[in-house]
């Protein structure tokens, strides 16, 4: 049986596995000074109880694809069905029941207009006991994606860091990226391990495992593909997750979102279109934690001209893997 929280080592090798997602357990293991079966043990350990998990994530724009936060009120039987059929999409993360249980929230990613009608003015509107659809446009990410969540790396000295720091530096390339056939499923195995070993790349791909490690790298290096570690907020002792919408003054927005995507308790924020200018995703220890940041950690900000806050009651799906049962 898994412990409810993670132990000093377990939490190493999460901060580890931040740093670079696909570093080797030996290089793991040396910085951390185990053996690698332990570091090895452990991984697929949490692994295997589906508690801890690495992906490949695409950055959208990078591609000329958009991310979209939908909110989606339903009738309260009808939350739990809907939301795990969300979860099943490709195009689909971060899919949530909120307080109250009738309301869904989760990020698309289109590839086009097309796409994105046809979710959002088709799709989702004609879905039997859906009562109504928001959706707002991601239109910077602040905390998440590529950097991560920080409130989960806390573990390693800056020495480990920069020893476990993946070779691949993304570069400041800005035209768009064309993914061929064999980028497409390599990216769909990513998606479901993000530590896939080079001969089952190969296979997914048609590729030589060299060519398959080969073109990994590019994206990387291109800024296409990231890794991300998905793991329960709980055990690393966090039991209120929270979706905050920010109203701030324009002037103040960049400050604001650079403050707030500095905070540990900041799993995500963006800058977003709407009614509501700012979504974060936020991770505290309990009710009595979410409501001192609520007053001291975003209260405190200028420019911040209202918040609206929902507590999390249910995961179907985070970054890009659904949950059991799903």
């Amino acid at each position: 049986m898994i412990a409810p929280v993670l132990d000093k080592l377990d939490r190493a090798i999460v901060h580890a596995l931040h740093v670079d997602g696909r570093a080797p357990f030996s290089r793991i293991a040396s910085v951390l000074k185990v053996s690698d079966q332990t570091v090895a043990r452990r991984y697929h350990r949490l692994r295997s109880a589906g508690l801890l998990k690495v992906i490949g994530q695409v950055q959208a724009r990078r591609l000329g694809w958009a991310e979209w936060f939908v909110r989606i009120q339903v009738v309260p039987d009808a939350a739990v069905p809907i939301a795990e059929a969300l979860a099943r999409r490709a195009d689909t993360s971060w899919v949530s029941l909120t307080s109250g249980g009738t309301q869904i929230v989760c990020v698309v990613r289109v590839r086009s207009f097309r796409e994105r009608d046809a979710l959002l003015l088709g799709q989702l509107p004609r879905t039997p006991r859906v009562v109504g659809v928001t959706a707002h446009c991601l239109l910077r990410v602040f905390a998440g994606g590529p950097t991560g969540w920080h409130g989960r790396a806390d573990s390693l000295t800056c020495e480990q860091i920069a020893t476990l720091a993946p070779q691949h530096a993304p570069g400041a390339q800005q035209e768009r990226v064309v993914l061929d056939e064999g980028d497409e499923h390599l990216l769909g195995v990513l998606a479901r391990d993000g530590r896939a070993g080079y001969p089952e790349l190969a296979r997914a791909t048609g590729w030589s495992p060299a060519t398959a490690q080969r073109r990994l790298g590019h994206l990387r290096d291109c800024g296409v593909l990231f890794f991300d570690v998905d793991i329960d907020p709980l055990l690393l002792g966090f039991e209120m997750v929270a979706i905050l919408w920010l109203t701030v003054e324009p002037s103040a927005l960049r400050r604001t979102a650079q403050a707030v995507a500095a905070h540990p308790e900041v799993a995500f924020a963006a800058a977003t279109t709407g009614p509501t200018n700012l979504l974060m995703f936020v991770a505290c220890r309990d009710a009595d934690a979410l409501y001192g940041y609520l007053e001291g950690g975003i209260g405190s900000l200028p420019g911040v001209r209202h918040i609206e806050s929902a507590p999390v009651i249910r995961d179907s799906k985070r970054a890009g893997t659904a949950r059991a049962g799903t």
